[in-house]
């Protein structure tokens, strides 16, 4: 009897393997039969199928992320931009999804090849200047409606479709900074020759300031000194004139201080010159 019944208890629970699933909270399932659907389950909770004729799709019905891969664009104006979206959609027609696109990865291929469609039409009606404005947000609105009614077809719901980042391509970013620098160089040497004019000025003012001032300051010396002598002129000719014998000493000492300063320079006098009237009579011998 035992042997019997541990057959069938083992049929029983292979049977129950491949009959019970369980869907979680993050999944929604399809129950295909020889590739049909059958059936779609969107709660929790454990299940049950056909074993071996049966089996089971299950998809997330989270809001899942999508990098679409960078895309050329080309604005109104002609000029060249790569643009990097990223979007957030959602399973909300797990039938209509499986049967259109069959499973997640074919499903963000066609998304990514529709939302770069969608920015190319969207942004290159529209000059570059206006992709990197405030403007842009209304730009992202007319792409994310338009990649929505494409999603729709697949039983997808576009969240949110947003550009990360907009640079101009490496030649085009290389020929602006090389604009750039030229221009920076422009302005620097304008500013160089600005400067130097403007040192050239100040001090060719500054020298003729310095010229005024010593000119000045020379007249102003000549004149003290001019003061000055005719103050001195007039000590010595009130002192002559208190005593005209002292001041005709005083003045010869000054004289023979001058003369007889020792050099190789010769003087040739008669003895009984004026200008030894205060030596004495040099020719008088002395007194026995």
């Amino acid at each position: 009897m035992k042997k019997i019944l541990l057959p069938v208890v083992g049929v029983i629970a292979v049977v129950a393997f491949f009959s019970i699933f369980i869907v979680k909270e993050v999944n929604q399932a399809i129950v295909l039969q020889f590739g049909d659907p059958k059936k779609i389950i969107s709660k929790p909770g454990l299940n049950f199928k056909l074993p071996f004729i049966q089996n089971v799709v299950f998809l997330d019905k989270r809001i899942l992320n999508l990098d679409a891969p960078p895309e050329e664009v080309i604005a109104s104006d002609q000029k060249r931009l790569i643009v990097d979206a990223f979007a957030r959609f959602q399973i909300v027609d797990p039938l209509k999804f499986y049967i259109s696109v069959g499973n997640e990865r074919v499903a963000r291929s066609r998304l990514s090849t529709i939302i770069n469609s969608r920015i190319r039409s969207v942004l290159g009606t529209q000059r570059l200047q206006t992709l990197l404005s405030e403007d842009r947000t209304k730009q992202m609105s007319l792409i994310q409606e338009g990649v929505n009614n494409e999603a729709e077809k697949f039983g997808i719901k576009i969240i949110d479709v947003r550009i990360k980042r907009a640079d101009l391509p490496q030649a085009n970013s290389d020929a602006i900074f090389a604009r750039m620098q030229t221009e920076r160089n422009r302005e620097a040497k304008e500013f160089r020759a600005k400067g130097a004019e403007m040192a050239i000025t100040i001090t060719s003012t500054a020298d003729k300031e310095v010229t005024v001032i010593l000119a000045e300051a020379q007249k102003k010396s000549e004149i003290m000194k001019g003061e000055g002598d005719g103050k001195r002129n007039k000590i010595f000719a009130d002192a002559f004139g208190q005593d005209p014998e002292f001041f005709a000493f005083y003045r010869a000492m000054q004289a023979y201080e001058t003369a007889l300063i020792g050099g190789e320079t010769s003087l040739v006098l008669s003895p009984d010159s004026e200008f030894f009237k205060f030596f004495g009579n040099i020719n008088k011998k002395p007194s026995q």
